[in-house]
């Protein structure tokens, strides 16, 4: 006779999570086990998962908490659950996403299908251009701060299913677990790392924010990447009502607005007369201000517009030194553009996708290093470097492709 199972979950939508946990790679849990342990029997692991989920006998384990650096002495909490975990929200991610995606307002940008960080930008630019101001909107921990009550009372305008609303609950509830052995009990928040976390954040939002603009200011344009938000406004006065009305709003939801962070931005360009304190703003990985640019007949003029952030420029130039933590001179030139080209056209594809020309010096440096490379590889550049940057240079209009950077035009003869 065939064991009744208390809800019915398919062993076909098991496995199909099991392959999206895959492809998404990273790391074990607090139980320390990998993906290269959990497939060595993975049948078994994930008949396991199904039998305890369908029984309703499966209960999560803590949550790794492990900080990562944010830059300027910040860390950011990341909480990894377990693969097994892991597999089991991508489980109810894959029934609840689809019911909730039709929802979400079409200025959410954020770990949509379809939808991506330049999509928001690129939006984000042409609002510029025909609003005056700009309310550049930062949450104070939101991720930490979600509404446990709130956020189940979200859910359940999606689905009915006990058993997904149930593991969701205890999802929420199950503590992390810190380095040094400690686990620390949880009320409100969504860890950062979980495969559930974005879903489960942009939900509230949806509800905390975007429907709330919708119904209160539909006039007023927005772009929202999960907690990040920008919102356009004629006026100055309109932005700062706006302001205070969004801080009541988010009170009411028990979230924070980070009055430090928030900003009022006046949107300076070669039309607006007056002048502001403000007159940028940072946006996933973007800097808006006044910067020159070429209209059609080739004439410059001051607009309002997106490039690479001095934060980002940071990040990457920090990544860049850490390469040359070694000589590496036991490599030659072309394991080095194998081992770095992938990182720089991903730098490339995403920051050059606005005012390429910003990413420059950043690529000049890195063809600055090469030639130090080169002199400490080859003994008849020693001590000559110019040289060195020459015979880079050959190289580089021989094979342009060798280098990621190499094929849009930085080339070695442009180094400083």
């Amino acid at each position: 006779m065939k064991e009744a199972k208390s809800f019915e979950i398919s062993k076909h939508l098991v496995w199909e999570a099991y392959q999206r946990v895959k492809a998404n790679q990273g790391s074990g849990g607090v139980d320390g086990v990998e993906m290269a342990d959990y497939e060595q029997d993975v049948k078994g692991n994930l008949y396991k998962l199904w039998n305890r989920m369908s029984s309703g006998s499966y209960f999560p384990k803590p949550v790794k908490l492990v900080e990562i650096p944010k830059g300027e002495g910040k860390f950011r909490s990341l909480g990894i659950p377990t693969i097994e975990d892991r597999v089991a929200q991508m489980i109810v991610v894959l029934l609840l996403e689809p019911k909730v995606e039709p929802h979400f307002h079409e200025n959410s940008y954020g770990y949509r299908p379809g939808r991506s960080a330049h999509q928001a930008v690129e939006v984000t630019r042409r609002r510029c251009w025909s609003h005056d101001w700009v309310v550049d909107l930062d949450i104070s921990k939101y991720f930490d701060s979600i509404d446990h009550e709130l956020l189940m009372k979200a859910v359940r305008k999606h689905t009915a299913t006990k058993w997904e609303l149930l593991y969701i609950s205890r999802w929420l509830k199950v503590p992390y677990l810190l380095k040094n052995g400690e686990l620390v009990e949880r009320n409100k928040g969504v860890p950062q790392g979980s495969v559930i976390g974005p879903l489960l954040s942009n939900l509230f939002l949806h509800y905390a924010f975007d429907g709330w603009m919708s119904r209160n200011h539909g006039s007023t344009p927005f772009e929202r990447y999960v907690d990040d938000a920008i919102c356009h406004c004629k006026s100055e006065r309109e932005a700062s009502d706006l302001k205070d009305a969004i801080k009541r709003r988010f009170a009411d939801c028990k979230l924070e607005l980070n009055e430090a962070k928030t900003k009022i931005v006046y949107c300076k360009d070669a039309n607006r007369k007056g002048s502001h304190a403000v007159i940028q703003f940072d946006f996933l990985g973007f800097t808006f201000r006044p910067r020159l640019a070429m209209n059609k007949d080739g004439q410059f003029f001051v607009s309002f517009i997106p490039a690479i952030s001095n934060k980002a420029r940071k990040k990457i130039n920090q990544r860049m030194r850490g390469w040359w933590a070694t000589s590496r001179t036991d490599m030659d030139l072309q394991q080095l553009a194998a081992s770095y080209n992938q990182i720089i056209r991903g730098w490339l594809n995403y920051y050059g996708r606005f005012y390429r020309s910003a990413m420059s010096t950043i690529f000049k440096g890195l063809n600055e290093r090469l030639a130090i490379w080169v002199t400490k590889k080859f003994k008849r550049f020693r001590g000559h470097r110019k040289r060195a940057m020459e015979w880079l240079n050959l190289v580089a209009k021989q094979q342009p492709e060798l280098f990621a950077h190499w094929k849009y035009g930085i080339l070695p003869s442009q180094a400083k």
